[in-house]
C-alpha cells in the first residue's frame, strides 16, 4: 500500500529552533526550491540526499521513493511555492500549489540546512476570529420577542459548547403570563411565534437558503435536517448571519439576492432540530457551519425589558424589541 500523502512524511529530531518571523530566511526559499525541482523531475535520490542523517534512518531510500512518487500520481507536479510563515518556531510553511490541488508544505532545516522535518497535507486557510459583528444590525423580527437561550455561559446558552453557535440566541414569542402557546400546545398554529415575519436586520445578500424542511409535530424534532429551513446572509464585513427553523415553504429570498434591513425574509417556523416555533439566530465567521467560529452578536438600539439598550447583546429571559419609529 502506498503512503498517503496527505499524512506526515516524517519529522525527525530537530537540531536547531527557527525563531518566529514573517521575512523567508534564503536557506528555505533554496531548499523548497531544489525540492520542487527534484520531485517535477521524478528524481527521488536527489530529495534524499536533502535530508540530514537523522532522517535518511528513519525514512530510508525505498520508503521517500514511495512517498514522493504517490505524491505525483495524485497530486500532480509541483507548480508554486508561496512562503507563509514560520509556525511555532520550528518549521517554514508554505501554501504549494499542485496540478491537482493545493496543499501546505511544512519544512525545518538543522544547522547544515538540510532537511529534518517534512509534512504535507491539505491547505486550508486560516480564517480570523471574529470577536463581535461590525454591521449595525437591528431585531429581525417585529414585536415584543423573549429569549429563551441567549449568554456567554451553559446556565444562559446551551449553544456554548457548539464552535459555531455558541453565541446563538432561540428566541420566542410569550403572553402576559409567560407561555408561548394559546390553549394546549399541541399544533404549531397554537404558538404565538408561528408564521410570524421574519425579516432582515441589515443589508446583505442571501447566500444560502432551505426551504423545503416540513414543520415538526410540537415535542417532536427533526434531528436530520437540524437548521430546518433556513437563511444565510453575508455581510459587507463578511458576517454571515444564520436565521434557522423557518415555516415550511415560507421563504421569500432567493440565493445570490440582495436584500435590504427591515425586508421580509420568511416566516417563523418549527422545522429542524426544533421542539416548537421559534426563531434561531446567531453570526459566524463564514457560510460552512462545520468550519464556522460563532461571532458575538450586538444590536444597534433596541428595548430590553421596557428599556432603551444601545449595542446589547441579549441574554436568557430578556423581553427585546426594536425601538418603534
Amino acid at each position: 500500500m502506498k503512503t498517503s500523502f496527505t499524512c506526515i512524511l516524517f519529522f525527525a529530531f530537530m537540531a536547531t529552533q527557527v525563531s518566529a518571523q514573517q521575512a523567508e530566511k534564503n536557506a528555505y526559499k533554496n531548499s523548497v526550491s531544489q525540492l520542487q525541482q527534484f520531485y517535477n523531475a521524478g528524481n527521488t535520490d536527489r530529495i534524499f540526499d536533502l535530508f540530514d542523517s537523522a532522517m535518511q534512518k528513519a525514512l530510508p531510500l525505498d520508503k521517500t521513493k514511495e512517498f514522493f512518487e504517490g505524491l505525483l500520481t495524485q497530486a500532480g507536479k509541483l507548480l508554486t511555492a508561496e512562503f507563509v510563515d514560520y509556525v511555532n518556531g520550528s518549521y517554514g510553511s508554505y501554501k504549494t500549489t499542485f496540478e491537482k490541488g493545493i496543499y501546505s508544505l511544512n519544512i525545518s532545516l538543522d544547522n547544515e540546512e538540510k532537511i529534518n522535518g517534512l509534512y504535507i497535507n491539505p491547505f486550508e486557510e486560516t480564517i480570523p476570529a471574529m470577536q463581535r459583528n461590525k454591521t449595525q444590525l437591528s431585531l429581525p423580527f417585529k414585536g415584543l420577542w423573549y429569549v429563551v437561550w441567549g449568554g456567554d455561559t451553559k446556565e444562559l446558552n446551551y449553544h456554548v459548547k457548539n464552535r459555531a453557535q455558541k453565541n446563538a440566541f432561540d428566541i420566542i414569542q410569550v403572553d402576559s403570563s409567560g407561555k408561548s402557546y394559546r390553549t394546549d400546545g399541541k399544533t404549531n398554529e397554537d404558538y404565538y411565534a408561528f408564521g410570524k415575519e421574519i425579516i432582515a436586520p441589515c443589508n446583505g445578500k442571501v447566500v444560502q437558503v432551505v426551504n423545503g424542511v416540513k414543520d415538526n409535530i410540537p415535542g417532536e424534532m427533526n434531528i436530520y435536517d437540524v437548521g430546518g429551513n433556513t437563511v444565510i446572509i453575508q455581510t459587507d464585513n463578511d458576517e454571515y448571519l444564520v436565521f434557522c427553523h423557518f415555516k415550511h415553504h415560507s421563504i421569500v429570498v432567493k440565493e445570490g439576492q440582495e436584500v435590504r434591513q427591515g425586508e421580509l425574509l420568511g416566516l417563523c417556523g418549527n422545522t429542524g432540530n426544533s421542539s416548537e416555533p421559534h426563531l434561531h439566530f446567531h453570526i459566524q465567521n463564514v457560510e460552512n457551519m462545520n468550519k464556522a467560529t460563532g461571532i458575538k452578536c450586538f444590536f444597534e438600539n433596541i428595548m430590553v425589558n421596557g428599556q432603551v439598550k444601545s449595542d446589547y447583546s441579549p441574554i436568557q429571559n430578556d423581553k427585546i424589541e426594536n425601538i418603534p419609529n
